[in-house]
């Protein structure tokens, strides 16, 4: 493998930018914990490595636009997957007009959807991990997916994503969980209503621990 280049250093993992088998590639390495047991450490980040792997491979099969995972290394708690070239939506949607926020966030709601109705949890929907390429939304870091139906798993993914967006997007916020609300339910159907309205069970809910906190 060719000189890989640090492109971003999180908590849980770091992400390498390269070359591998002539193809470009970002490896994303679990990193260590010191304060954790070695063994539950070595659990934790194989269990999590295969996890995404599998999050990754299984979303873009049901539709989802997701970087190609290449190869998996457990004892390294590796992933070689493709490289995407194209910003975090974060970093774009304060230029975007709101047509283009329409657009995309009912795109948005239909992949969640697609997500959803797979039984794939994403676990940690905000626009950092969504990259917009050629008019494409990628998903990436699939490090907190898990695989359920269960309505409460559905309703805390939907009401995160809701979270971030007041949190980052503020003026948009409104905008684009209304539409992305119109792309959910063109996937889910009916089922979204009871998933939507176990988002504002779980909305009131940090609400209520917030003010008696």
């Amino acid at each position: 493998m060719e000189k890989m280049i640090l492109i971003k250093k999180g908590a849980e993992a770091e992400l390498y930018k390269g070359f591998w088998m002539e193809r470009e590639v970002v490896i994303k390495r679990r990193i260590t914990k010191p304060y954790r047991n070695p063994d539950l450490d070595k659990y934790i980040r194989i269990t999590r490595t295969s996890i995404e792997a599998r999050s990754l491979t299984n979303a873009r099969a049901l539709g989802i636009p997701t970087p190609i995972v290449y190869d998996v290394n457990l004892d390294d708690t590796e992933i070689v997957m493709s490289y995407i070239p194209g910003p975090p939506l974060k970093n774009i949607i304060i230029n975007m007009s709101n047509e283009k926020l329409k657009e995309l966030f009912i795109e948005i709601g239909r992949l969640v959807g697609l997500l959803h109705k797979g039984g794939i949890i994403h676990g940690d929907l905000t626009t950092s991990n969504m990259l917009l390429q050629k008019n494409r939304i990628f998903f990436i870091d699939f490090g907190l997916s898990e695989y359920t139906y269960d309505i409460e798993a559905r309703g805390v993914d939907i009401h995160l994503m809701r979270r971030a967006l007041e949190s980052s997007h503020y003026m948009y916020s409104n905008l684009a969980y209304e539409n992305f609300i119109i792309g959910y339910k063109s996937i889910m159907g009916e089922e979204a209503n009871d998933i939507l309205k176990r988002v504002d069970e779980i909305r009131r809910r940090g609400r209520y621990v917030g003010r008696h906190s």
